[in-house]
C-alpha cells in the first residue's frame, strides 16, 4: 500500500525516523518531537549499495525488526498541508525505490511528559528485499560500514551521526548494538593507514 493511501485525506501527518532521518530528514516538516515507537528494535541488517554503499561493496544501514520487549528512539516529524505529498514523494524515491523499504503505521510515544502518543509512517525494509544482509557479528558489521563509501558519503558518517543524536537527545537509552558496532567501527578504522572518520563528519548534526 503506497504512504498517499495511508494518510488520504489527512490534514496532517507524523513521520518517524529512526536511522539517517534524526539527523537528516532533507524535507520541510512543521515541527518535530523525539521520542520512541514500541515492538521493534533497530538493527543495522540492511544493505546499502548507493547512498552508503555501492554494488560491490554493500554499506550496512539501520531497519527495524519486530520484538515485543524493545522499542526504538527517534524523531517524528509533523508535515501539514502541501508538505504532505511533498515528502512523501521525496520519501518514496529515498526510501522505497532506491532503499527498499516498505510502509507501516505505529503508535509513536514523545520523550516529553505531558504528551499524548500519536499515529506515524515509519519505513521498514524486510527480510525477502534483495539487498537485506541480516544479522552478523557486531565486529563484522563494524569493519563493513568502516570500509564502505557511497554516493551520499562514508558508512561511518551515518553510525557515527546515529550514535550522537542517541548521546545527544536520548542519553539515558540503552543502544548496545549501534554503541558495539560503533566501537568496533571506530577501531577498526584507527588501525587502517587511513581512518575514514573525521571530526567533519559530525558537523551540522542535530
Amino acid at each position: 500500500m503506497k504512504p498517499q493511501d495511508i494518510m488520504k485525506e489527512k490534514s496532517s501527518l507524523w513521520i518517524f525516523g529512526y536511522g539517517s532521518l534524526v539527523w537528516k530528514p532533507n524535507f520541510a516538516y512543521k515541527r518535530s518531537k523525539v521520542g520512541y515507537i514500541k515492538g521493534y528494535k533497530r538493527r543495522f541488517w540492511h544493505g546499502d549499495d548507493f547512498y552508503r554503499g555501492d554494488k560491490e561493496n554493500l554499506g550496512r544501514v539501520v531497519t527495524l525488526i519486530e520484538d515485543e520487549e524493545a522499542c526504538t528512539w527517534g524523531v517524528a516529524y509533523e508535515v501539514t498541508g502541501p508538505q504532505i505529498e511533498e515528502s512523501l514523494q521525496y520519501l518514496n524515491i529515498r526510501e522505497v525505490m532506491m532503499g527498499g523499504y516498505i510502509t507501516e503505521v505505529v503508535e509513536f510515544t514523545p520523550k516529553e511528559r505531558g504528551q499524548s502518543s500519536l499515529l506515524a509512517l515509519v519505513y521498514i525494509a524486510t527480510a525477502d528485499n534483495p539487498i537485506y544482509l541480516g544479522p552478523a557479528p557486531d565486529s563484522e558489521i563494524g569493519a563493513q560500514i568502516a570500509s564502505c563509501r557511497g554516493t551520499t558519503g562514508l558508512n561511518m558518517e551515518y553510525l557515527v551521526r546515529l550514535a550522537e543524536f542517541m548521546r545527544l537527545y536520548c542519553p539515558d537509552v540503552e543502544d548496545p548494538h549501534l554503541f558495539a558496532i560503533e566501537e568496533h567501527a571506530l577501531n577498526f578504522a584507527r588501525r587502517g593507514t587511513e581512518c575514514p572518520l573525521q571530526k567533519s563528519v559530525l558537523v551540522g548534526a542535530q
